[in-house]
């Protein structure tokens, strides 16, 4: 939706229409008591909920679908009457992948755009960059796809919330598969910056704990076109390659890893996002036989076999194929996007919240609440403990076999929890 545009079930409403209709409301109540009068007035405006994502620059594939996401549940809420009788206004700005444009993006939303909450990001150093600004103006934080481990341990806030999963969950739940059925020795490639460093260490940490061993680690620059520089320095004794990869990266590494024969010669797994969906098409059967974990897999099998997931599964579909021709099935980023917004929406309900001076009373609301699997969240059932505001949820450990995912173990999302690091100021 347009900056200036709400929507409700019967479609667009401009921004004249919302003041008009609240002309209306107010007009015939102008004697009722000023509580009243407060209160119609409140329900009148939307609630301004504005989103960062990336929709140019080197995470654009990415943005997009993520945006989708948003937009599906802002569409379903307001199709639904809105929250607490509210329509939401999505206000949308494109930060271009860039921390500082980020930064400079959140404060316009903060104090130009008065936005109520946020729900979106999707590159982990610009959620980073963005956090000091939502704590600043008391803006409730709703991360959409950011995974850098910090935003949840060393560098929590109250502000922030994230209502998914995060690399030290997915190495508890993972290391012992990678470690008891796939090989003992690893070596670690990964995406050099916030979020695949944070990954590495927890990886590195799960895989030792379950028996293993790492025996040496590569970082690689994001958006590095040609990675064999780094890729051809990766020999030695060991059972397995683990990549740590999103996006064009991902791609990047699944097609010259395979070219230069480290998939043939070692054991490829890794982090979901190196092959996800979006993915796939451009990787061919190069990514074959690679084994990852993913809190999202676009099956509709197993417990993924609901009607909840299939309206979810169908209504994203249609709309990715106007956006990305390769993206004709929901990835992650749609599908945390989609319960984020749905999980602001049941602070909200709860919290009683009308605007930013009931921020604390969101947070309090958003704390240990319990997502149950349905129509908000078709993922499945979910937990955002209070301690470090981190969710918990179930993981899919899969392998590609002719360029399709096959489920190879399901984790409860009791088995993926790591003790809260989180100290808030």
């Amino acid at each position: 939706m347009a900056h200036n545009t709400a929507q409700n079930g019967r479609g667009i409403i401009t921004r004249r229409r919302v003041l008009a209709n609240s002309a209306a409301v107010l007009g015939g109540t102008l004697l009722a008591p000023l509580p009243l009068r407060v209160a119609l007035a409140q329900a009148a405006k939307p609630y301004r909920i504005g989103t960062l994502q990336p929709l140019s620059g080197a995470a654009a594939i990415i943005g997009k679908t993520a945006l989708v996401g948003v937009q599906m549940a802002t569409d379903r809420i307001n199709k639904s009457g809105g929250i607490n009788g509210r329509m939401i206004e999505l206000i949308v700005a494109d930060y271009e992948s860039k921390p500082d444009v980020g930064r400079r993006k959140a404060e316009k939303l903060a104090v130009e755009d008065n936005i109520d909450a946020h729900v979106g990001g999707v590159l982990s150093n610009v959620c980073l960059a963005c956090m000091p600004v939502w704590e600043e103006h008391k803006i409730v934080n709703m991360v959409g796809v950011c995974l850098d481990t910090t935003m949840t341990t060393t560098k929590c806030s109250r502000y922030t919330f994230r209502p998914f999963d995060y690399a030290p969950a997915q190495a508890v739940a993972f290391a012992p598969y990678l470690v008891n059925k796939i090989g003992k020795k690893w070596h670690i490639a990964f995406a050099d910056y916030a979020w695949g460093q944070s990954t590495r260490d927890a990886y590195a940490e799960q895989i030792k704990k379950a028996g293993g061993t790492v025996v040496g680690t590569t970082g690689i620059p994001i958006g590095t076109a040609d990675m064999t520089p780094f890729l051809s320095k990766i020999t030695g004794d060991f059972d397995g390659l683990f990549g740590i990869f999103f996006g064009k990266d991902g791609v990047t590494i699944g097609n010259q890893a395979f070219d230069l024969g480290l998939t043939k010669k070692y054991k490829f797994a890794g982090d979901g996002a190196l092959a996800e969906s979006t993915n796939l098409p451009a990787l061919g059967n190069k990514i074959e036989g690679f084994v990852g974990i993913n809190r999202y897999v676009p099956l509709l099998e197993g417990p993924l076999d609901t009607p909840h997931h299939k309206k979810f599964f169908d209504d994203a579909s249609a709309r990715l194929k106007a956006v990305d021709p390769n993206a004709t099935v929901p990835d992650r980023y749609v599908q945390s996007n989609f319960e984020a917004m749905n999980a602001l929406k049941l602070g909200i309900q709860k919290s009683g919240f009308q605007g930013r001076a009931d921020t604390d009373k969101l947070i309090a609301a958003l704390e240990g609440l319990e997502m149950k699997e349905g129509d908000d969240f078709p993922q499945g059932d979910k937990t955002l403990r209070k301690e470090d505001h981190q969710a918990f949820i179930r993981e899919f450990i899969y392998e590609i076999r002719d360029g399709k995912y096959r489920i190879l173990e399901i984790v409860p999302k009791e088995k993926t929890v790591f003790p809260p690091a989180c100290k808030f100021v």
